[in-house]
């Protein structure tokens, strides 16, 4: 499957006219880059959209979301605000055994007696909870000593429906080396983790090769 990076620009005007305040608002600017290809059944079925997202933040002058989907976006929002400019990733992008990475994740773990999931808090037990579920579901082995948890924060917003939704994220980074690379190419195509809607999973990552004359 062809895959297509995408990085959003935003100016503060346009930030303004789109009315981004919140986690929603931003899920909704971006969905509206791309074509939907799912019908309602596949709604229903929790199917996975095809898109994931990274916000960048900004500043005074704007802001930025890097952006990978199984297709184009459009060049702007609504044809007027922003600019978006793409690239197709590489066939032998993937091909690397190491990696050094980003990534915005949901930490979450089930319950075993009330099956409710929970947060994973703090910043040790993030690190340990994403060096697990690596080298268990991701088809990769982090670094630990490398491993860096930088920031933690809680999004609260309404969604369409205007339901109370809340999400940690955590914004994890550090070298990995691919284990398994069926495994490691879903999850860089799919996403990993939880709230993959709202702009956490998008593995962000960069080759590392060996330098011969190192």
């Amino acid at each position: 499957m062809s895959m297509v990076a995408s990085a959003l620009h935003l100016d503060r005007r346009s930030v303004k006219a789109l009315r981004i305040t919140d986690a929603y608002s931003l899920h909704r600017v971006i969905y509206s880059l791309y074509d939907d290809v799912r019908d309602e059944a596949d709604k229903a079925a929790s199917k996975a959209s095809g898109i994931l997202y990274a916000d960048q933040g900004g500043d005074f002058r704007g802001r930025k979301i890097l952006m990978l989907a199984n297709r184009a976006p459009k060049t702007s929002v609504d044809g007027q605000y922003g600019e978006v400019l793409s690239k197709p990733i590489s066939e032998s992008f993937l091909n690397h055994e190491q990696y050094r990475f980003k990534v915005i994740v949901n930490p979450t773990r089930r319950d075993s007696a009330s099956r409710k999931l929970l947060a994973v808090r703090g910043r040790e037990d993030v690190a340990q909870w994403f060096d697990e579920r690596a080298s268990k579901s991701w088809g990769f082995q982090v670094s630990p000593q490398h491993l860096q948890v930088d920031k933690i924060e809680v999004l609260q917003f309404k969604d369409k429906h205007q339901r109370q939704v809340t999400i940690g994220q955590a914004h994890v980074q550090g070298l990995l080396r691919v284990t398994d690379k069926q495994q490691f190419t879903h999850s860089f195509m799919q996403g990993i983790g939880r709230a993959r809607a709202y702009g956490c999973g998008l593995l962000q990552i960069v080759p590392i090769t060996e330098n011969p004359f190192a």
